[in-house]
């Protein structure tokens, strides 16, 4: 047998697919089972199946090199044994989700026209005038329906308790839904007999969804708008996903130079039939490059009027300018105070406990304990400008003591989370390695969707939490599985 599941060790975490040493959690039963009659020949087929399946589809990520000179192109890091999650856990993280960015709207939406929160207290003053994401130019606008953030990816992690936590909420152009997708589809042609024993729920209206989503934010009077994906180009690190999106949509993949705003403040897209008129854009262009009228005037990526055309009710643009303000690890910290301001409810989904650098007592915390702790820039992403204290040098603390004490504002500070494992194919057998899940929540309004789970990132290598693929993660495919039949756990073959 290629895989015995009784030699897993489970190490003291929460595992995913396994309650214990040779104890397979109810809903996985069946794919345990399944993997566990491969032999090892026909499990390394599969492996390389699945490989020659993501260089066929081209799936690919962009890294930087400074060796290398510039973007590589890489495939995607696939491991074949998916996470599974109960469906009825699910649903409580659903509900969980829509609460969240329901509370992130009305946040973004009253700091940039009345700012109760802030006069209230709720939230510090000087964080907003500190936030590198509050953009002044959009105070005052009300885009439709007020909704700022039409799509969220927040990262969830869940600890060694099994308690599953909110560690980021990604408002700006958060990515990775195409990886989530393609792994679905590279899982089902090389493992059609899975899906056929399993009660998997699917994921693939998500581009239905997001093309629904988007035509609903069309100007008023608009019956069949013109909707386009606004791309930075071929070196974007997700160009990938921008062209998956608008081929899965049907909608046309534009550049900024593709773009124009003419006097009468409308959106217009080059075509080789003359002029068409733009309503909707989904745009995967930063802020600051949107409108080099506003913003950066060296921007060769955007749309000169762009802001404009926006702020006339003219384009819809998705998700809007600004809406970062709330992409904030700072910001973060106060999400369930935002939960409570404006829902008067109790936040679903909890929050990682955190520290905030700007306040006196905490930093001092910080300072005193960088060998026990997470430290965060407030606005990095993709896991760079962080200081992993259990695992840095005396060196690198004492330099992100310097950096804490020049700019207080700019970092907090988390516990290490002893975060779950899933068992993952390393060369001939199983092993466990850390993961965490990002879903995606689309929100029109009174309409917000999330995903049937979400895009599981894994971090390859062992006793690693990095999770990125940019710093060697790799990805699973996320199962949402009906949980309807026994609930304990059972002993393996």
């Amino acid at each position: 047998m290629a895989i015995s599941w009784r030699n897993y060790q489970v190490n003291n975490l929460y595992d995913e697919l396994m309650a214990g040493s040779g104890r397979i959690r109810p809903q996985a039963r069946s794919l345990c089972r399944y993997f566990q009659r491969l032999s090892e020949s026909a499990l390394q087929q599969r492996r390389s199946a699945a490989e020659l399946a993501i260089q066929g589809m081209g799936i690919t990520f962009t890294v930087y090199s400074e060796k290398a000179g510039g973007a590589i192109d890489r495939a995607w890091p696939f491991d074949v044994i998916p996470r599974i999650i109960k469906a009825s856990e699910w649903q409580r993280t659903v509900e969980g989700l829509k609460q969240r960015v329901q509370a992130l709207n009305l946040f973004i939406d009253d700091l940039y026209h009345d700012q109760k929160i802030i006069r209230d207290r709720v939230v510090p003053a000087d964080l907003l005038a500190d936030s590198v994401n509050f953009r002044p130019q959009c105070v005052g606008i009300t885009p439709p329906h007020r909704v700022w953030a039409h799509i969220c990816g927040s990262d969830l992690v869940r600890d060694r308790d099994g308690t599953l936590y909110v560690l980021e909420d990604n408002l700006r152009v958060p990515s990775g839904v195409s990886y989530m997708l393609e792994n679905r589809l590279v899982m089902k042609r090389i493992f059609p007999e899975l899906f056929r024993s399993n009660a998997i729920l699917p994921i693939d209206d998500y581009p239905s969804q997001l093309y629904d989503m988007l035509q609903a934010m069309a100007p008023a009077g608009c019956d069949q708008p013109e909707i386009v994906v606004l791309t930075p180009g071929i070196y974007n690190s997700a160009y990938f996903e921008h062209t998956y999106l608008a081929q899965q949509m049907g909608v046309e993949l534009v550049q900024g130079s593709d773009l124009l705003v003419d006097s009468d403040d409308v959106v217009y897209m080059r075509t080789v039939e003359g002029r068409a008129r733009v309503d909707v854009i989904y745009r995967r262009v930063d802020d600051l490059f949107l409108d080099p009228e506003v913003f950066n005037r060296d921007s060769m990526l955007g749309v000169p009027g762009l802001m404009r055309a926006w702020k006339k009710g003219n384009v819809a643009l998705v998700n809007a300018p600004g809406a970062g303000v709330a992409d904030d690890k700072v910001i973060y910290a106060y999400v369930p105070r935002i939960i409570r301001y404006y829902l008067d409810q109790e936040p679903l989904l909890p929050n990682v406990p955190t520290w905030l650098c700007h306040e006196r007592k905490e930093r001092e915390h910080v300072l005193a304990h960088l060998d026990q702790l997470v430290v965060k820039p407030a606005n990095e992403s993709g896991g760079y400008g962080m200081l992993i204290g259990p695992h840095a040098s005396a060196k690198e603390r004492a330099h992100f003591a310097r950096l804490i004490r020049r700019d207080p504002r700019n970092y907090i500070a988390q516990p290490m989370l002893a975060l779950s494992t899933a068992p993952t194919l390393i060369d001939d057998h199983v092993e466990p390695r850390h993961l965490d899940l990002r879903p995606f929540i689309l929100s029109a309004g009174d309409s917000v969707q999330v995903t049937m789970g979400g895009l599981t990132r894994v971090a390859m290598r062992r006793g690693s939490t990095v999770v990125n693929s940019s710093q060697g993660g790799g990805s699973k495919d996320t199962w949402i599985i009906d949980d309807r039949e026994s609930d304990h756990a059972v002993a393996c073959c």
